[in-house]
């Protein structure tokens, strides 16, 4: 398919993918499943299988279950990192230009999501493929009826912005063309909301939970 004329210019960067729509979305989750499930299951089978010979090897088969559970793990980690992720050379959150910066952005949202964005660093949009958390260089996509979550790496060209006009201009690329920036974004976890909520920041737990309920509303 090729890019509309409302399209997101970044998409010439990377015009070997696929745009991304609902199939692609629904396929990404599956497989992402699918390769947990392939780096897990030989843990799992060959804990069963000690246990079963040799009860005397009991510790070793728990290893591997720490081993079956901790690889997950470490992938929602990754996930969550994409909304507490700074981008290098980019400035401290403090002085006028992120005042400025974070008043353009308050003007950008409604109420709630500004007092969201007041307390946590995290805007929610609403979008066609679900809910989106947006912070300065990354993005999580809360799929319809919240169980799941997208986890993307994102960053704005311009590492000397401050952090609210680089939240701002991942807000307005989303706005602009929702399909281009889930296209653009890399994709770092797919997986169950508990995952990633678990490896987050309190903050970015209450935006998880908002964005869960919201997910679950009618469009």
């Amino acid at each position: 398919m090729e890019p509309g004329a409302g399209a997101l210019p970044e998409l010439a960067r990377v015009s070997w993918r696929p745009r991304v729509d609902e199939r692609r979305l629904t396929r990404r989750a599956h497989l992402w499943t699918a390769t947990t499930i392939a780096h897990t299951l030989p843990f799992i089978v060959g804990a069963a299988v000690l246990v079963a010979s040799l009860p005397v090897l009991a510790p070793v088969a728990v290893a591997l279950l720490i081993h079956a559970w901790v690889i997950p793990e470490l992938y929602a980690a990754r996930g969550a990192n994409a909304l507490r992720r700074r981008v290098r050379g980019a400035p401290a959150a403090a002085g006028d230009a992120e005042r400025v910066a974070a008043g353009f952005l308050g003007d950008l949202v409604g109420h709630r999501a500004r007092d969201l964005y007041a307390r946590t660093g995290v805007v929610l949009e609403r979008g066609e493929f679900g809910v989106w958390l947006l912070a300065p260089a990354g993005a999580l996509l809360v799929r319809p009826g919240g169980r799941r979550v997208n986890c993307y790496c994102v960053r704005v060209p311009d590492p000397a912005l401050p952090p609210s006009d680089r939240t701002a201009h991942l807000l307005l690329a989303l706005r602009s063309d929702e399909i281009g920036f889930a296209t653009v974004a890399n994709l770092t976890f797919s997986g169950a909301r508990w995952r990633v909520r678990r490896r987050s920041a309190p903050g970015v737990r209450e935006a998880l939970d908002l964005a869960a309920r919201e997910s679950r509303r009618p469009a």
